[in-house]
């Protein structure tokens, strides 16, 4: 076998992060786009020691799981790479690789696995996405196929998979609600009639660089983000004008409008807010309490689903009256807050400034008084010694980001010996690798997954860890 063979095989399975598996002569292949008991004909495109990755040429017998994605954009931007794939058995495989990180990665034994909470809704669950312009378009095969001419030097949408520089210009995304793909156009109209131009990373120049839209389920508040550097055009200066004047009255009630400038060299998309309209926050609510969401806060991207999640957050924490909880890696507190409802006392820590505050703020909005955050590294000592002179808590909460938890942080809840540790993580990979770290002490004696992205490998896993 080499690179360039074409092959027949089978697909038997679908492993960790979307790419399907099939072997041939004893070696592994990973095939992009796969389903497991589809029948295909591949390339083998790349050799590494102990398998090969392919591309399908065609499907010759596709598998029972295989539905036609509604998205023309499925092959091309990754957003939701499993649209062709039966919501049932996207469930089964998240389930299914949840249990293999802590079987193969972690090696650890672990207790009871609840079966995988579905989303309530399969498509526009999301409440924030962020579109990019570029100056680069991705051009899809049947886009070349077609001969048609296309402006090649303007997008408004998502990345290109593998590519910072490419983006595919989106004109309806699937994963949020239909006001926002209206939204979208309205801006891409705009920006293309007025002859603005995207800003370049590699050049660093150009003027609009970021559209982010976030919508709640709570009251269907609408907040629209326009990113860009610095007016320094006519074309520029048109553009925020409209953006002041006449875009508002485009714009179904309730929202509110930013203009947010960033001239620093971070693809990042954040910037300096500059409110055009509303008060600059819009809000959710779950489990008694108002969450207010700033324009660059994180708040869970799946209202829907949020309720389930939280309940199988606090289901396996087993929360009481007289306790005293933190919950580490808080964010802008949507754990923490809730909790407090439930709990004596609860300290929430969390690396970014901004989403301390508004934690602090929606714990006054909530008259929440039994509840302190703390804009804190958690991944520094003297963050680990602040936390040895803290009063010990009863039990602790985990959500990190998704490289997991800093080793001095698991030695430290080592020492703690506390009887209950919630793990909560969005890639059970490093969750199964932390949680053989607290073997030591701790052993995982239930698991649960929440499906809160629907159409893409990535899953939530709650795991108890229970004191030997």
């Amino acid at each position: 076998m080499k690179v360039g063979d074409q092959l027949r095989v089978e697909v038997e399975s679908l492993g960790f992060e979307g790419t399907s598996i099939a072997r041939h002569e004893g070696m592994v292949i990973f095939v992009e786009g796969g389903l497991a008991g589809d029948v295909v004909d591949i390339t083998l495109r790349k050799k590494k020691k102990k398998y090969f990755h392919a591309a399908i040429d065609a499907i010759v017998q596709p598998s029972a799981s295989r539905l036609s994605p509604v998205c023309p954009h499925t092959d091309d931007c990754g957003g939701c790479a499993w649209q062709h794939c039966r919501y049932d058995d996207q469930l089964k495989w998240k389930q299914q690789h949840t249990i293999d990180c802590f079987e193969r990665l972690g090696k650890i034994p672990f207790g009871s696995v609840a079966s995988i909470i579905a989303s309530p809704e399969h498509f526009h669950y999301r409440n924030k996405m962020e579109f990019s312009f570029s100056a680069r378009r991705w051009m899809s095969a049947a886009e070349i196929a077609s001969g048609v001419e296309l402006k090649k030097d303007f997008a408004l949408g998502l990345h290109a998979p593998g590519r910072y520089d490419a983006v595919v210009d989106v004109k309806r995304c699937y994963l949020q609600h239909d006001d926002c793909n209206s939204i979208l156009n309205l801006v891409r109209t705009k920006a293309l009639e007025l002859g603005v131009l995207p800003y370049s990373d590699k050049e660093q120049q150009g003027f609009l660089r970021h559209l982010v839209l976030r919508r709640t389920l709570h009251r269907n508040q609408l907040m629209v983000i326009i990113i860009s550097a610095s007016p320094r055009s006519e074309a520029d200066e048109h553009f925020v004008g409209w953006m002041e004047r006449e875009l508002p009255a485009s714009l179904p009630e309730p929202f509110t409008l930013i203009h947010a400038v960033k001239d620093s060299l971070s693809p990042v998309a954040v910037g300096e807010p500059r409110i055009l309209h509303g008060d600059g926050v819009i809000s959710e609510w779950s489990h008694d309490v108002e969450f207010r969401i700033s324009p660059f806060s994180f708040f869970q991207t799946n209202s829907y689903q949020l309720p389930n999640f939280l309940d199988a957050v606090f289901n396996a924490a087993e929360l009481e009256p007289n306790m005293h909880v933190w919950d580490l890696y808080c964010g802008t507190g949507s754990i923490s807050l809730p909790a407090a409802r439930r709990v004596d006392f609860v300290t929430g820590i969390e690396l970014s400034q901004q989403s301390i505050l508004d934690a602090q703020h929606n714990a006054e909005l909530n008259g929440l008084s039994n509840v302190n955050f703390i804009a804190a590294d958690l991944h520094k000592r003297e963050t680990i010694d602040a936390l040895r002179a803290m009063k010990q808590p009863d039990l602790v909460i985990l959500d990190p980001p998704r490289a997991g938890v800093h080793p001095m942080l698991l030695d430290h809840l080592l020492q703690l010996n506390l009887p209950r540790i919630v793990y909560v993580s969005c890639n059970p990979a490093t969750q199964a690798r932390d949680c053989a770290l607290l073997a030591e002490n701790y052993d995982v004696v239930s698991m649960q997954a929440v499906d809160m992205f629907p159409h893409t490998f990535h899953v939530e896993n709650v795991a108890v860890l229970q004191r030997k």
